[in-house]
């Protein structure tokens, strides 16, 4: 009995080494983030460990099971838009569960850390220091210089941690997170790096011609915030009518309109999502709204026939109108953004402008000479609105073909163009803007524009052409300018036009306009070729509906 009681001894105390060095092998083989361990980490990288930080909380016995060879390699997460770059680890992953908590290192992310609770079903419980199994912890790092709307992810030990150098990156790791666990799904074990290759993502929406419920576009910045859209442009005047309340001049609103406390409600939750939501008030054409209240700004052409929706330029109270409703809605729309329209004054789309307008070529040749033209005095009427909006510290943008060429008067140049399209007369190519040193955001009408009932020569866009032929600098056509210019291409914008406004209900324009609206911003984050497969694409979406 001694002796066997003696064998038992030895083969258990050679079990116990052997699992100790095998579990000590294991941990040697990978680090936390799947990288051999020992690996040299930058300490205020994104997704570094909680334990790298200089401001890290107070550590906690990491929860079990640890990372191991007993797992395989984690895949990279499966979202819209994909995410840059993923190292795998080995390790669980991780999944809500009831009873964890979302925690934050700084009072300012209390809204996402409060959204991402109340959508994982999480409790939030703010400013916390101490380390609890299932905690998702969002932080604000010090990575100076680095793209504000970057974040990484980090999923370890049982634990998620969020960060980023300002509160869109982590909110943005937020709606990566969400979609991971969307439906029963893991996040992945390792660590995920991201960040957008163009800083406007946008999706504009014209409330002008057709009455959108308020209801109906908040759905919508709900939906764009997941996706990590961040502009929101608001087409809100034009000849069908002018749709926000407004106390300036309350004769050009329509019956159907958005009251303000509506459009605060709706600038509100963008913000929260941040999303900036851009305003247009289109002139000095498309105005037809204003002017049916205010006739005498009709522009008449040289046998007194009126111009659809254009007033005159040569007369004050045209500029002082429309300036007075800049200045009063830039109190409702806090964001830096404006766009002035400028498009398709009709002035400027016949074959003489000064001979058939007369007044306007009077009126340049008394401001800036003899050899003066209307072109110059549409520049002009655009220069001064800028001037406008400038000063409420808004940055101006403008449709393509309300810049002319060969004027005497210039563009501002901080005036941002709206590229949509060149078929307008005397049209410019975008490597006129671009030499020209100006940033310009793609409207590209062939890929990006839903113009409702299909008028003219319009289709209604399909996500897999955007996902498979378009990228931000494929401007014009389908021909992308050169690389060189990337950097003036700010991003894109996906447009709704309601030309035939009864052509579709709000719900078929939410339907039609879902699969272009994944494509455009899978290219505004990432402009390479996409991984996944149009078919892959489709199936992803279908199920992080």
């Amino acid at each position: 009995m001694r002796a066997l009681k003696q064998t038992w001894v030895l083969i258990v105390a050679v079990v116990v080494v052997t699992v100790a060095a095998g579990v000590s092998l294991g941990l040697l083989a990978t680090g936390d983030d799947g990288s051999p361990a020992g690996s040299e980490q930058r300490r205020s990288a994104p997704g570094m460990s909680e334990a790298a930080s200089p401001s890290a909380p107070r550590q906690a016995p990491t929860p079990t099971p640890s990372p191991t060879r007993s797992y395989p390699l984690s895949k990279a997460p499966r979202t819209i838009p994909a995410v840059t770059s993923h190292t795998a680890a080995r390790g669980p992953g991780w999944r809500p569960a009831k009873g964890e908590r979302v925690v934050v290192n700084d009072k300012e992310l209390a809204d996402e850390g409060r959204l991402i609770a109340g959508e994982l079903g999480l409790t939030y419980a703010g400013e916390k220091d101490d380390v609890r199994a299932g905690d998702v912890r969002l932080a604000l790092n010090d990575d100076q210089g680095a793209d504000p709307e970057s974040y990484s992810m980090t999923v370890r030990g049982g634990r998620v941690t969020i960060s980023g150098p300002g509160e869109a990156g982590v909110f943005y790791g937020t709606r990566t997170l969400k979609q991971e666990v969307h439906d029963g799904g893991t996040a992945p074990e390792g660590v995920v790096r991201d960040e957008p290759a163009k800083p406007v993502r946008g999706f504009m929406l014209d409330i002008a011609r057709k009455h959108f419920t308020a209801d109906w576009i908040e759905d919508r910045v709900r939906e764009l915030g997941d996706l990590k859209f961040n502009q929101l442009g608001l087409h809100f005047s034009d000849d069908q009518g002018f749709r926000i309340e407004s106390t300036s001049h309350p004769e050009i609103v329509s019956q159907q309109h958005l009251t303000k406390a509506q459009v605060r409600k709706i600038v509100e939750l963008a913000e929260s999502r941040h999303i900036t939501v851009v305003p247009e008030i289109d002139s000095p054409g498309h105005l037809g709204a204003v002017i049916a209240a205010h006739p005498d700004l009709k522009l008449r052409n040289v046998n007194g026939v009126a111009t659809r929706g254009a007033v005159d330029i040569s007369k004050p109270e045209s500029a002082e109108i429309v300036d007075d409703l800049l200045n009063e809605f830039a109190g409702l729309f806090p964001g830096n953004q404006w766009h002035l329209g400028a498009d398709e004054y009709q002035a400027l789309v016949v074959s003489n402008p000064e001979a058939s307008y007369p007044q306007l070529a009077a009126a340049a040749r008394e401001a800036y000479g003899s050899g003066a033209t209307v072109a110059d005095l549409a520049t002009k009427w655009l220069n001064d609105r800028a001037a406008t909006v400038r000063a409420h510290d808004r940055t101006p943008r403008a449709w393509n073909d309300g810049f002319f060429r060969n004027t005497s008067v210039q563009p501002d140049k901080d005036i941002q163009v709206a590229y949509w399209t060149g078929k307008e007369i005397g049209a410019r190519v975008p490597l006129e803007y671009l030499r020209e040193g100006r940033k310009v955001v793609n409207y590209n009408d062939e890929f990006l524009y839903y113009v409702l009932g299909e008028p003219q020569t319009f289709v209604y866009p399909t996500g897999e052409r955007i996902y498979a032929q378009w990228t931000p600098r494929v401007l014009r056509g389908t021909t992308a300018v050169p690389a060189t210019y990337d950097d003036q291409i700010l991003g894109g914008s996906f447009a709704v036009w309601c030309d035939l406004a009864d052509s579709q209900t709000q719900d078929q324009v939410a339907a039609g306009i879902r699969m272009p609206l994944r494509a455009t911003v899978q290219k505004l984050w990432d402009a390479g070729e996409p991984e996944l497969s149009w078919a892959e694409f489709s199936t992803l979406a279908d199920r992080l509906n």
